[in-house]
């Protein structure tokens, strides 16, 4: 009989690209050359909620995995609506929850993919489960020489490291993190006007001084060779209620279902990681010295052939994808910092959102003439609409927090 393998880690994907599968097969090659997979004591398992209407794919483009490669990992799930939908049926015949109740943690959006993962990580008495992006590969680059310098990164060995003693890990990201290009300002925006608008409608952990040095250097984030030549795992310090962490690259303590929080996002927006990050005051987080690199522009795919450019593009607004990339990124970021002044700065909220108001009544002009589109306007329209719904989204957020409790009470007894 096999002995049972010690710990237990799963690897959770939330994904809508064809590339995902090219992602997993560098992921699998890199557990194997790390020594992971002939470890005895770790059992490798991959939960993948997958979202064939994100970009017009197949539930192949997801499931058909070489089967060499899974044979290099004790188990795989492969999570569509119709699963989805079984879960909630059970859940609900067991009287856990109702079918309302199944909306908030399994309905629509990216959050829903994040709690479905987690969902079945637990349900399958996972100890730990690592977030992982299909935009993310297992590398990191330097500009210490004239050159880009790379290096291969053991992401996952990095949080089995550190996760026993913490209740969440996450690392550090390179590459093109920042949705926002290089600009060069002139007399229809200024710098000014561009720092004004960002920071109406990013949230505050964003720092004007650290986006302007990424933006000169074309949008490229590289990695700290401090970090990279670093064996310690630095605590995560709360900053107005937050204690930062990010979407992938992100590992949770599973071990204690009653200590674990669900994904968040009002409908349309994003932020799950943000949301999650003001649940964290009296939870244990470590930012782990380990790097992925965010092919934030999905032009590097070439990376997963073994190919190493020695010089990283030079991204400017001056393609309709780059612009429309950008303009996506703001609505998405205007769509979720109502609900985060809501929660973290709530006695200041009315004033926060009339001086983001007046900025965007100031900026928003300059910036539909600069990039020569007018649907930059809708920035402010969307301010008005998830600030009139406020109360309501912070209402789901709480219950969300509720209905996910019950459901950890139900699987706790199995812990």
């Amino acid at each position: 009989m096999q002995k049972e393998k010690n710990i237990k880690v799963g690897i959770g994907f939330a994904t809508g690209r064809k590339s995902f599968k090219k992602v997993l097969r560098t992921y699998i090659h890199t557990w194997c050359e790390s020594g992971l997979v002939g470890n005895k004591g770790v059992s490798l398992n991959i939960f993948v909620a997958y979202d064939t209407n994100y970009n017009k794919t197949k539930i192949t483009d997801f499931t058909n995995i070489n089967p060499e490669l899974l044979k290099q990992i004790d188990s795989s799930e492969f999570i569509g609506n119709s699963n989805i939908r079984e879960e909630i049926d059970y859940l609900i015949s067991e009287n856990v929850i109702d079918s309302d109740e199944a909306q908030l943690i399994f309905g629509k959006g990216y959050a829903a993919k994040r709690n479905t993962v987690l969902y079945y990580a637990i349900k399958n008495n996972m100890d730990y489960l690592v977030f992982l992006d299909d935009d993310e590969y297992p590398m990191a680059v330097t500009s210490t020489r004239d050159t880009a310098i790379w290096g291969g990164q053991e992401v996952l060995t990095n949080h089995i490291k550190y996760i026993a003693g913490a209740d969440i890990t996450h690392g550090h990201h390179c590459g093109y993190i920042s949705p926002i290009p290089y600009m060069d300002f002139n007399d229809k925006m200024t710098e000014g006007d561009f720092k004004s608008f960002i920071e109406a409608i990013s949230n505050d952990i964003v720092n004007w001084d650290t986006l302007k040095n990424v933006m000169k250097k074309g949008g490229v984030t590289y990695a700290d060779t401090k970090i990279l030549t670093s064996d310690e795992a630095i605590e995560v310090e709360e900053i107005n209620h937050s204690k930062f962490i990010s979407g992938a690259n992100l590992c949770i303590n599973l071990t204690n279902p009653s200590r674990i929080f669900p994904f968040y996002n009002p409908p349309g927006a994003r932020g799950e990681d943000t949301f999650l990050a003001t649940c964290l005051s009296d939870r244990k987080v470590l930012r782990v010295p380990c790097y992925t690199f965010h092919d934030g522009f999905s032009t590097y795919n070439y990376l997963l052939e073994g190919v190493l450019p020695i010089r990283l593009k030079f991204i400017k607004a001056d393609t309709e994808q780059i612009i429309t990339r950008f303009y996506k990124a703001c609505i998405g970021w205007i769509r979720y910092k109502p609900l985060f002044i809501y929660i973290t700065q709530q006695s200041s909220y009315e004033e926060k959102i009339k001086e983001m108001r007046q900025q965007l009544v100031e900026t928003l002009p300059k910036i539909c003439e600069y990039f020569g589109r007018r649907d930059f306007s809708k920035v402010l329209d969307e301010l008005e609409k998830y600030h009139k719904n406020v109360e309501k989204h912070y209402g789901e957020f709480i219950e969300t927090q509720r209905v996910w409790a019950k459901i950890m009470e139900h699987y706790s007894k199995d812990k």
